[in-house]
């Protein structure tokens, strides 16, 4: 066994889920550093305007990677569960099944999301004078799916493995690699928001070969190939039984940021550059709330795959409450420090206002995020993605974007990051109502007793 490997079926629950994701939370910090960097640059060498742009411009990207990042998540599930059991054969079968898939739909997904860019951003109604920058950062970013894609994979495949220390050495090559090439490409040359668009794309087909040669070398009991010219159809029904619907449902809940980016972006390219810093510091501050998330479904997946079911009791409740704790700690620290922050990214008295206001209502609510996604990655961790899923699509759809609506409507458009702790709130307690009242919930808790 690899010494990085973490076995979540025994020794202390909360130490092991920490040093989980301890490389993950520190990866987060780096890949807040990715976006922090754009940011401060293109704030400081272009204006408001590239801002805008770039504050507007991942959301496209984002829907259309969702559904396949959604299949990696159940790779890493899968891949968890057949680590409990000790099933390395069938490791190797995921793992030749995702490789193929990871060139079948990365390189669709480039083409694709060029041909429509132009046709997603009028749909956003992005405003005349971000329009040409918008179009030119989207385009790059859409190019560079490939990379994205093949890293996130790798990284669920590592994680469901039980390292989760690889990914962050990954990530530091390729933020270094981003930093120079953002001075180099913006500062320099002034290329402008491609410019960073551009260092963002090469950064991540960095951290994907970084991968390829870290799992070939140091898991030489995989069969894990560069290239892969088949897929094995039983392990690929259930990728896609556990990752479809987790892949659909985050394309729906991206589809739905683009609904609200459109909201946003329909108060002026101030208020979406007010955003667009703002979320530079939310981003940091639940950094936690991702860490957690994926060390909750590596702890379930193999407890689960381990048939484990009363150490999967044990830490079904520990975990998002922590999860919560130290969301709520982040989020209060970062309120009390956040203008002296803000400025590093603009003096636009109006931009600061909007992003301070940003900051404080979401810094006060993501707490209930925590829980909510923490028992959410407990329940994927099993298998049991179809409430997810149902509560995912009610808690946007249903609930964040109507309530968006209304305040626009009939209250304060700028006031329309409400709808955030709304949404929250009520996927929070539809999550709890699960353990309390799911019948087959209660028959795998339950399951040592029969």
């Amino acid at each position: 066994m690899n010494s990085k490997k973490i076995d979540m079926t025994s020794g202390p629950i909360m130490k092991k889920v920490l040093l989980f994701a301890l490389p993950i939370i520190l990866g987060n910090v780096l890949q807040q550093l990715y976006t922090t960097v754009d940011t401060l640059v293109i704030g400081n060498y272009c204006g408001s305007t590239s801002l805008a742009a770039v504050g507007t411009s991942s959301q496209p990207v984002e829907v259309l990677l969702c559904i396949f990042l959604g299949i990696g998540t159940g790779v890493s599930i899968l891949v968890s569960q057949s680590m409990g059991s000790h099933d390395i054969d069938k490791i190797n079968r995921l793992c030749k099944t995702v490789i193929f898939f990871i060139y079948a739909c990365g390189i669709s997904l480039s083409v694709i999301g060029y041909i429509l860019t132009p046709f997603i951003l009028k749909c956003m109604e992005v405003p005349a004078d971000t329009w040409n920058t918008a179009i030119m950062y989207t385009r790059i970013i859409f190019l560079g799916t490939l990379g994205n894609l093949g890293y996130n994979i790798n990284a669920g495949i590592l994680r469901g493995m039980g390292d989760s220390t690889a990914s962050l050495f990954f990530l530091v090559v390729s933020c270094v690699a981003n930093i120079a090439l953002d001075l180099l490409f913006v500062a320099v040359l002034g290329m402008d928001a491609g410019g960073a668009a551009l260092s963002t794309s090469i950064s991540m087909f960095i951290s994907w070969f970084s991968s390829i040669i870290y799992i070939k070398k140091k898991f030489s009991e995989l069969d894990f190939p560069v290239f892969s010219k088949y897929f094995h159809i039983e392990e690929l029904k259930e990728i896609l039984a556990i990752g479809l619907p987790i892949g659909l449902n985050n394309s729906l809940y991206s589809f739905g940021h683009l609904v609200m980016q459109a909201m946003v972006n329909t108060q002026g390219s101030t208020f979406m550059a007010g955003l667009s810093v703002a979320g530079r510091i939310t981003g940091c501050s639940n950094i936690a709330i991702t860490a957690l998330s994926s060390a909750a479904t590596t702890f379930s997946g193999q407890n689960f795959g381990a048939e484990n079911y009363e150490r999967l009791r044990k830490g079904y409740i520990k975990i998002p409450v922590v999860s919560g704790l130290i969301t709520l700690a982040f989020g209060l620290s970062f309120i009390a420090i956040r203008m002296p922050i803000l400025r590093f990214f603009s003096t636009d008295a109006g931009v600061l206002m909007y992003a301070s206001r940003y900051v404080v209502i979401m810094l006060l609510s993501q707490w209930l995020y925590a829980i909510f996604n923490g028992i959410m990655c407990i329940v994927n961790g099993v298998g049991l993605v179809r409430y997810t899923t149902f509560i995912n699509v009610l808690m946007l759809w249903a609930v964040r974007i109507p309530s968006a609506y209304m305040i626009a409507k009939y209250f304060d458009g700028t006031f329309i990051m409400l709808c955030y702790p709304i949404s929250f709130a009520f996927g929070m307690f539809c999550m709890i109502g699960y353990y309390i009242f799911s019948r087959k919930w209660k028959e795998i808790i339950n399951a040592m007793n029969n």
